[in-house]
């Protein structure tokens, strides 16, 4: 087990995610968890493993205005390993989101380790919205950079996010 004080409140739920950018899917699950606890904690990601278009501040500045209006969410950026900042901010459940059946399988196996790493932190996965089922950060940044219209998978503070990042004409 690592370092922190094991366990958590039940009643506090850690979403974890690079949400780069948030999309539509995320803004969903994040709204619909808020409802299940007393307080979501988003937790926004450094992964060493992707090389996000946002830089950390700027996604979790991208995830306070889009669900900011929610009382019981707090967002925060964090680093290193995912069951540390759980105890961190006191939760005792991780929150993932499910896509699709190709989703299952990774996240069974982090839930599984999150498991071995502290068996009094539970894992809650939630189905995503029907209407939200293909989406996913990669391919609003994919469909954004061919010039695609993004404005229904996206808040339209993410719309002028990236119009920001890469204007038109701009090597889109």
């Amino acid at each position: 087990m690592s370092g922190e004080t094991p366990g958590g409140n039940p009643r506090v739920a850690l979403y974890p995610g690079t949400f780069d950018p948030i999309t539509r899917g995320h803004e969903d699950l994040i709204r619909r968890a808020s409802r299940l606890f007393d307080e979501l904690v988003v937790a926004v990601a450094i992964n060493a493993n992707k090389d996000p278009w946002f830089p950390l501040d700027e996604r979790t500045g991208l995830v306070e205005r889009v669900v900011g209006d929610l009382d019981n969410v707090r967002v925060v950026a964090f680093e290193g390993l995912l069951i540390d900042f759980v105890h961190a901010q006191g939760a005792g459940v991780i929150l993932r989101g499910l896509r699709a059946i190709s989703d299952f399988e990774y996240e069974f196996q982090m839930a599984s380790m999150n498991r071995k790493l502290d068996e009094q932190v539970e894992t809650l996965f939630l189905m995503t919205g029907e209407s939200y089922t293909y989406l996913s950060s990669g391919l609003v940044r994919e469909i954004f950079r061919m010039g695609g219209d993004v404005s229904a998978f996206v808040h339209p503070e993410v719309v002028a996010a990236l119009n920001r990042r890469l204007p038109p004409g701009k090597g889109r």
